[in-house]
């Protein structure tokens, strides 16, 4: 997978996994990691599907319609990547924490979802539930941050109050940060995730 890696200047914080959103790439949330945690190592990904010419990690079928079968085998591909990328870079695989934006979020959430362990903890701004009706690992005590826009008109209050309690219900630690936004992710939600992770993550 396209990438880059940062190394940090503290190797015992977390490293940040930055997941673009739709038409993004590897360069998009850099400046968002250095607000949330600036001496962590960083491993930045760009999405292996292409929407139009638009960079994504996973197929859809409409707005808001996931290729399910393709989001499986996108995921499988991401948690592999993140285990070559330990070892390559070396760092610790036991903490990685993954910042996500839309569509960045809901691979995010797709790996919380399907693999136990996956990540320490992850900041998703503005993410949908990835999938339904399955099994989820335990997640106890998992940190988690929601961001989400009160009037969001890609991800509904109502998908962003399932996914938290999808989490919950499986055990995660879920915050969860309103704002009277639409998709976009404001300056206030990338400093309340900033704070939440220096309380949680540090």
């Amino acid at each position: 997978m396209i990438h880059l890696f940062n190394k940090g200047t503290d190797l015992n914080k977390p490293v940040l996994l930055l997941l673009h959103g739709t038409g993004g790439n590897e360069k998009d949330l850099l400046s968002l990691a250095e607000m949330i945690s600036p001496e962590s190592s960083v491993l930045s990904v760009r999405g292996n599907v292409s929407e139009n010419g638009m960079p994504r990690f996973f197929r859809r079928l409409s707005e808001g319609v996931f290729d399910e079968e393709d989001l499986i085998f996108r995921t499988k591909e991401l948690y592999e990547f993140i285990e070559e990328a330990a070892n390559k870079y070396d760092f610790n695989r036991d903490q990685v924490v993954a910042v996500g934006y839309s569509n960045g979020a809901n691979i995010a959430g797709s790996l919380i979802l399907h693999y136990e362990n996956s990540l320490k903890g992850a900041i998703l701004h503005h993410p949908m539930v990835p999938r339904r009706g399955i099994e989820l690992p335990k997640l106890d005590g998992l940190p988690v941050f929601i961001g989400a826009g009160k009037n969001d008109p890609i991800c509904p209050p109502q998908e962003t109050e399932e996914l938290q309690q999808l989490l919950n219900n499986a055990g995660a630690k879920v915050h969860l940060k309103w704002d009277d936004m639409g998709h976009q992710l404001s300056r206030a939600e990338a400093e309340e995730a900033a704070e939440w992770f220096s309380k949680h993550l540090l």
